[in-house]
């Protein structure tokens, strides 16, 4: 009885990825039960990839919900209100929950645009 070579190896360049074959008694079907696992390989990788981008993406949008990360601080004994990301004060708080958020908007516009430019010089 003769035994012909039928196992196949294929190698996906641009990963280095390797798949070899042996099952089958053809080579052609070796080759394309290789080519099906090679490709069931390769979306899985970029699946895996996909997925954790879009993880860091949540975590860097939802952050980590310290204290460090406070925006603003309701100060009821002291009647004041701080915003953390531009360190303004303001001693109004029944205003300020009333609506009136005029101090606050205009210093947070100031300090994106100042920052644009920053990043424009840079």
């Amino acid at each position: 009885m003769q035994k012909n070579a039928t196992a196949v190896r294929l190698t996906h360049k641009p990963t280095g990825m390797v798949v070899t074959c042996q099952s089958e008694r053809s080579q052609l079907q070796n080759r394309l039960r290789a080519m099906a696992v090679l490709r069931a390989r390769l979306y899985a990788t970029e699946e895996e990839k996909r997925q954790q981008e879009e993880a860091a993406q949540r975590r860097s949008q939802v952050g980590t919900g310290e204290r460090s990360e406070k925006i603003r601080t309701y100060n009821f004994p002291q009647s004041r209100v701080t915003d953390h990301r531009i360190n303004l004060s303001i001693h109004n708080l029944p205003g300020v929950l009333d609506g009136d958020l005029d101090s606050f908007i205009d210093e947070l516009v100031a300090a994106g645009q100042k920052q644009r430019l920053e990043d424009l010089a840079a």
